[in-house]
């Protein structure tokens, strides 16, 4: 009863300026005022002067504005910077995925306690089925085809090939072993490309601490085996460079991970 009456007092104004909105686009993003993922609206609007709740004399546009569907809210577009909860998700765990492949391919895949670390930190992340012949697999095809890691839809495509998931990780397996024997990193630019595409973007929608988080993985995994090689310390201090943390904390953070023997 209320609501009616405050419209049916805005349709007797005798003058005044309404915005008359036009809807441009829709899709999903993430509602500041909800807290979730929800539909939008994306729309345009042109003020014009009413009289008697009728539009007559236009007054100019106004700025375009994303419209909630659920509550109602407008936003500026900037808001559709931010991604989804869904793609954030998928964004974090990318992210670590290729964290842990850069960091094995920097300094080798030896060592059972790396393998084992990277694959704890890959499930962790969100890739259940991952195992270490599917981590070696990935790293081979890093050196041996366009320098560029896979995606991480293979595992969920599978990685056996004819020869069963057994000979494909022998053959992936002592390839992987070869990248980064001694600390050469054959790929290195390659690495850094992937690195700075991976975790550019989503630097600015984490915390301090969750930026520092995804750094202190990638040392854990480094110095399950022993000190940092020098290769692995400038993998992770390219980690540090695109997650927007200064040198000095990297250093810090990296300091503070030792070697569990």
């Amino acid at each position: 009863m209320v609501h009616a009456r405050a419209r049916r007092d805005r349709d007797l104004c005798v003058i005044g300026v309404r915005t008359l909105w036009r809807t441009v686009g829709d899709g999903e993003f993430f509602c500041p005022d909800c807290g979730g993922d929800r539909n939008y609206r994306r729309r345009t609007g042109r003020r014009r002067i009413v009289v008697l709740g009728l539009p007559v004399l236009p007054r100019g546009p106004v700025a375009p504005v994303v419209e909630c569907a659920a509550c109602g809210g407008r936003f500026g577009t900037e808001v559709l910077d931010h991604p989804t909860t869904t793609r954030f998700s998928a964004m974090l765990r990318d992210a670590v995925h290729t964290v842990a492949l850069a960091v094995l391919a920097a300094g080798g895949t030896d060592s059972p306690a790396v393998r084992q670390a990277a694959v704890g930190a890959v499930r962790a992340a969100g890739f259940p089925d991952c195992g270490e012949e599917q981590l070696l697999e990935l790293i081979a095809a890093l050196a041996a085809d366009t320098g560029r890691l896979p995606g991480a839809a293979a595992y969920d495509a599978g990685t056996a090939g004819p020869g069963g998931a057994a000979g494909a990780a022998g053959a992936a397996g002592q390839a992987g072993r070869d990248i980064g024997r001694d600390g050469l990193d054959p790929c290195g630019t390659a690495l850094a490309i992937e690195l700075h595409e991976a975790l550019e973007p989503l630097a600015p929608h984490l915390a301090p601490t969750g930026r520092e988080a995804i750094l202190l993985q990638g040392a854990r995994i480094a110095v399950a085996d022993g000190p940092y090689r020098p290769a692995e310390r400038t993998v992770l201090e390219t980690v540090g460079r695109a997650l927007m943390i200064c040198p000095d904390d990297t250093a810090r953070l990296l300091a503070a991970i030792r070697a569990p023997f």
